[in-house]
């Protein structure tokens, strides 16, 4: 596959860039530490749905984030519109989620904290979970999923080339929980083949 030229692919209602495919990524935390939950100058995409639990999770979470997070909570929400029009999540100072909190030098998600340790039924965002996946939702009920690069992640292109893992099979647990598990089996097929006709 000539890498100036990237096809649309197609799964289900599911249109995505064939770099999901063919590009090697693998989260590198230890080297990072979470940097993407503090980086950026808006917070994370979130839809009605996700708002309301995320508020449902609240007492489970304050106690996690910082007095500037609660502050911010209280005025505006959890949730506010960005300068696209998106609803993300409230963010404090311009920068850090107020979902964020820290331990040992490392950025963790206070939802995700919570949720891993039975506290929460609500994990985090899609968006969060789905990242370097972005979505895009377009008024013929089709979703576009586009390959986002972000300088911060240059060790994650590292660990994905050492360790010989795609991001669609990085992101399998996500994708598969967004989609399905039969949209996920199907999206591996047509992996396959993408890759087998690389190989002539």
């Amino acid at each position: 596959m000539n890498d100036n030229y990237l096809p649309i692919l197609q799964v289900g209602n599911v249109l995505l860039s064939a770099d999901i495919i063919t590009e090697l990524f693998c989260c590198d935390y230890d080297t990072c530490k979470g940097i993407c939950c503090v980086e950026g100058s808006d917070g994370a995409p979130v839809s009605l749905d996700e708002i309301d639990e995320i508020e449902q999770s609240l007492d489970a979470v304050w106690n996690d984030i910082s007095a500037q997070a609660q502050a911010v909570i209280d005025r505006q929400g959890v949730a506010y519109i960005d300068r696209d029009g998106d609803t993300v999540t409230s963010i404090v100072g311009g920068k850090d989620c107020v979902f964020t909190c820290y331990e040992n030098g490392y950025c963790l998600c206070s939802l995700e904290k919570r949720y891993r340790k039975g506290k929460t039924n609500f994990c985090k965002p899609m968006s969060c979970r789905l990242y370097p996946i972005r979505e895009k939702r377009f008024s013929n009920d089709m979703i576009g999923l586009n390959f986002h690069r972000w300088d911060i992640c240059k060790d994650a292109f590292k660990k994905g080339k050492k360790e010989n893992i795609r991001v669609y099979q990085f992101l399998k647990e996500p994708l598969t929980a967004r989609f399905g598990e039969k949209w996920y089996e199907e999206l591996c097929v047509l992996a396959d083949e993408i890759g087998k006709n690389q190989q002539k």
